[in-house]
């Protein structure tokens, strides 16, 4: 039935076996064979359209927005390790929990902007795919439709180890980053404030490429096809916390190569193209080669998360059969909506002529709006005795969130404020 409980892609990429089960859950040795949907979850979100909106920051305001990096490893922490615990409780996925408490009604609206979300950043995964590759002389028709082609053979009909292993081989790309960032460290500098009303579009991109809506039903996700509880929790707290602080490592370095190298300079990025491209002369061309290869890694990871996690919750939202396990005939509904999520995000990104760049930085600020919609679901949810039990979010926990959701809001009003006004 709907209710079963089924294996998808993105509830399966955690490491969870009968010999982690043996082994004493307060150890080490557990908390690191525990490592997985945490540091997956975090990695994803520094996708294409993250990489393009920390790179136009640094571009753009040289030094002025790394103050955010460290706030925004502190929020996507209480995002994801809420998630989590909220899988540990209850057993069950964010999108069940958001039916049962909210109806179906407020359920259709939650999964519309879930819906809305992935595939606006599914755009921007093929369109920083395209970018790179373009960089090493492979054309957008070659490559877009044979990395469509790619994650939805792996998304569809891939084993489940085999993804995980895949996946998470691909987040060791991230490092190219660091290099990138040290090859290019010339000096360092105080961050400045900045009045400009681009420099509001970009905080919101910020923290909706930072914490994207997708991760909280992802992390949830794992841990309910883990099985787990809440003696689970201190290990999935340990690997949210660490896939959240290397990830916005890697978000400090790529401000920091572009605002180090670009700013100066007074180049603007106004594709990935150019920002891999302008390093050249500036920093070198490994610099310039690592920058391109950590685009295309990053952008093929959350293409492979996105569709199926989109899928998965709008399946479990509904009651609809669900699981890479399932044929077609079993759950056409989970396959359909992978299938058309990859070929729509295909096709727009081959229209002739259409912005890359602009569609991964479009796609994060669309991230940041609808982002407070479904936070305010899960915070909620997570502070609801009932619910949760003596697990249910403490008053310092509720008030970072509520903070992350009015922040979010507040900047998002000023931004269209101010684009009204022709600022």
């Amino acid at each position: 039935s709907a209710s079963a409980e089924h294996k998808t892609l993105s509830q399966d990429l955690s490491p969870t076996s009968a010999e982690a089960k043996r082994v004493n859950k307060n150890s080490w040795k557990y908390i690191l064979m525990a490592m997985g949907p945490g540091l997956l979850a975090a990695f994803a979100g520094n996708d294409a359209g993250g990489i393009a909106t920390y790179s136009s920051a640094g571009a753009s305001f040289g030094y002025t927005q790394l103050w955010t990096v460290p706030i925004m490893c502190f929020l996507l922490i209480v995002v994801q390790e809420t998630s989590a615990r909220m899988g540990c409780v209850t057993g069950k996925g964010l999108a069940s929990l958001i039916r049962e408490r909210f109806g179906i009604r407020l359920s259709t609206l939650a999964m519309f902007a879930l819906l809305i979300s992935n595939i606006a950043v599914t755009f921007s995964e093929f369109a920083g795919i395209a970018s790179s590759m373009d960089l090493f002389g492979i054309p957008t028709y070659v490559s877009v439709p044979i990395s469509a082609l790619l994650v939805w053979i792996l998304t569809v009909g891939g084993s489940y180890r085999r993804i995980e292993k895949i996946l998470l081989a691909i987040s060791c790309i991230f490092v190219t980053y660091v290099v990138a960032g040290i090859l290019a460290l010339r000096v360092t500098a105080i961050p400045q404030m900045s009045t400009d009303p681009s420099y509001i579009s970009l905080l919101v991109a910020n923290i909706g490429t930072t914490i994207s809506p997708y991760m909280m039903f992802l992390v949830a996700s794992n841990v309910v096809e883990k099985n787990l509880d809440t003696s689970d929790i201190p290990a999935q707290r340990a690997d949210n916390v660490a896939g959240a602080v290397l990830a916005e490592i890697i978000t400090w370095f790529i401000m920091l190569t572009t605002g180090t190298v670009l700013f100066p300079a007074g180049i603007r990025v106004d594709s990935a193209a150019e920002a891999a491209s302008a390093l050249v002369p500036l920093a070198g061309q490994y610099a310039s080669t690592l920058f391109a290869l950590g685009m295309v890694g990053a952008s093929f990871l959350a293409a492979c998360v996105l569709p199926g996690i989109t899928a998965s919750a709008i399946c479990e939202a509904f009651g609809w059969e669900r699981g890479v396990d399932r044929t077609w005939s079993e759950a056409p509904l989970y396959h359909g909506i992978i299938t058309l999520v990859l070929v729509i995000s295909a096709i727009v990104i081959l229209i002739p002529g259409v912005s890359l760049f602009g569609i991964m930085l479009v796609a994060q600020v669309i991230n940041g709006i609808l982002l407070p919609v479904l936070l305010i679901f899960m915070v909620v949810i997570a502070a609801d005795r009932h619910i949760m039990g003596t697990f249910a979010n403490g008053r310092a926990w509720n008030l970072l969130t509520w903070f992350t959701i009015v922040t979010v809001i507040i900047l998002t009003v000023v931004m269209f404020v101010l684009q009204a006004m022709g600022l």
